[in-house]
C-alpha cells in the first residue's frame, strides 16, 4: 500500500492522534473542540495525499527542496495558510504550530511502519511525503509570520499616531512656559530641558509613525508646495541644536534653492541627518545645499571614525545601524528608524539617497527634483 493510501485508510487514527497531541500544546485558557480539531487535521492530510499523487519532475523537486512556492495560489498552500490563520486565532504560537507538523510527520510514519510490509518503493514514498509536509510548514510559518508581524505594526502605528496629540500638548505648554519672563533660573532650566526632551520624544514618535506607514504597504504620505531649500536646512540646524546645544553646525547654501516639495518631510529628513552626524560624528556637522535648473543636492557631512564597510549595504534599512566604533563613547539614543526615514521621504519626492565613508569623514548626500514629478 502506498503512503498516500495508507493516510486517507487510516484517516480517523491519525486524526486521533493529531487531537491527543493538539490538546496538550494549545493554550490554556484557549481551548479547540474536537470538529475544529478533526477538520483542521483531515484538510491537512487528504492535502498532503493529494499532492503525493500528483506527478512531478526533478525540477519541481529541486524548486520544492528550495522552499519555491510552485503555485502560490494552489489548494495545497490555500489548506496551509488556513491552518496558520486558525491557530493565530486561536492563541497558538508559531513553535506550536511546527509542532503540529512535526507529530503529523512522526504519527503518520509510525503508523504506516506498523501497519504496512514497506518495499523498495517505501523511501521514495517517505521523501515526497516528507516533501509535502515541509512544503506545508513552510506556508504556515510564512502566513503565520505575516499576520504576527501586521498585528504587531497595526499596534505600532496606533500607538505612534496616538502619542503625537500629548507629545505636541506638551511642547505647546513648555514654549508657553518659557515665554514667560518671570521665570527664575531654576524654572528656565527645567523649562529648557522638558522643551529638548519633548523635541526629542515627539522626532522619536514621528520616525515610528512613518516607519509603521510603510511597513504596512501605504505610500509616504507628502504634500508639495513651494519651498525655501535654504531655510530649511536653517530650520533644521537650529532644532538639532535645541536638543544638542553643544553641537557646531554649518550650513551653506548656493544656487536655485526653491523647490516644489514637502517641506515638513524635507525638515525631517535633514534633522535625521544632522542629528545622525552629531550622534555618531565628532567635530562640525556641514549641511551643504546647491541647486540649479532641474535638481537641488543637500550634503550633510561630518568628521570621526569611518562607518565600516560592511554596514553600508543595509545602512538605510530599518531597525540596523552601524556598531560604534570602539573609540566612540556616545550613545545611541535612536530606534535604528532614522536613515530608513530619510530613503521614505528621499523616494517620495523620486530623489535618491546616497552614503560615502571614509577616514575623511562621512556625506550623506540628497538628491531632489526642483519641481515635483
Amino acid at each position: 500500500m502506498t503512503l498516500s493510501d495508507f493516510i486517507e485508510s487510516d484517516l480517523d487514527g491519525l486524526i486521533d492522534d493529531w487531537i491527543e497531541y493538539a490538546r496538550t500544546i494549545s493554550a490554556e485558557d484557549v481551548r479547540l473542540d474536537d470538529a475544529q480539531l478533526r477538520n483542521s487535521a483531515r484538510e491537512l492530510l487528504t492535502g498532503i495525499a493529494a499532492d503525493m499523487r500528483e506527478s512531478q519532475t526533478t525540477e519541481q523537486q529541486r524548486q520544492k527542496s528550495h522552499g519555491q512556492r510552485l503555485d502560490r495560489d494552489s489548494a495545497f498552500n490555500r489548506i496551509a495558510r488556513g491552518h496558520a490563520d486558525d491557530r493565530q486565532s486561536h492563541g497558538f504560537d508559531i513553535n506550536g504550530v511546527v509542532a503540529e507538523y512535526r507529530a503529523l510527520r512522526a504519527s503518520v510514519l509510525r503508523r504506516w511502519q506498523e501497519a504496512c510490509q514497506l518495499d523498495a518503493t517505501a523511501v521514495q514514498e517517505m521523501i515526497r511525503f516528507n516533501e509535502a509536509v515541509d512544503q506545508m510548514i513552510a506556508e504556515s510559518v510564512r502566513e503565520f509570520s505575516s499576520i504576527t508581524e501586521r498585528i504587531r505594526d497595526l499596534f505600532t502605528g496606533v500607538l505612534a499616531h496616538d502619542l503625537r496629540s500629548p507629545v505636541g500638548a506638551i511642547l505647546n505648554s513648555t514654549r508657553a512656559i518659557l515665554a514667560d519672563q518671570n521665570l527664575s533660573p531654576t524654572s528656565l532650566r527645567a523649562g529648557t530641558n522638558l522643551q529638548r526632551s519633548a523635541i526629542r520624544v515627539k522626532l522619536l514618535v514621528d520616525d515610528l509613525f512613518v516607519f509603521t506607514s510603510t511597513r504596512l504597504g501605504n505610500a509616504l504620505p507628502v504634500q508639495f508646495d513651494d519651498c525655501d531649500v535654504e531655510r530649511i536646512c536653517h530650520d533644521a540646524a537650529d532644532e538639532v541644536c535645541t536638543t544638542h546645544p553643544d553641537a557646531h553646525i554649518r550650513v551653506k547654501a548656493r544656487g536655485r534653492l526653491t523647490a516644489t516639495c514637502d517641506a515638513e518631510r524635507m525638515l525631517q529628513l535633514i534633522v535625521n541627518l544632522v542629528a545622525n552626524g552629531v550622534q555618531h560624528g565628532s567635530g562640525r556637522v556641514g549641511v551643504e545645499a546647491v541647486g540649479d535648473n532641474e535638481w537641488i543636492t543637500i550634503a550633510v557631512s561630518n568628521g570621526g571614525q569611518p562607518i565600516p564597510a560592511r554596514a553600508l549595504p543595509t545602512l538605510f534599512d530599518p531597525l540596523t545601524r552601524a556598531q560604534p566604533s570602539p573609540e566612540s563613547r556616545k550613545a545611541s539614543p535612536g530606534m535604528g528608524l532614522g536613515l530608513y526615514i530619510c530613503r521614505c521621504i528621499a523616494h517620495a519626492h523620486n530623489g535618491t539617497i546616497e552614503v560615502e565613508s571614509s577616514e575623511s569623514g562621512t556625506v550623506f548626500t540628497v538628491k531632489i527634483p526642483r519641481v515635483a514629478t
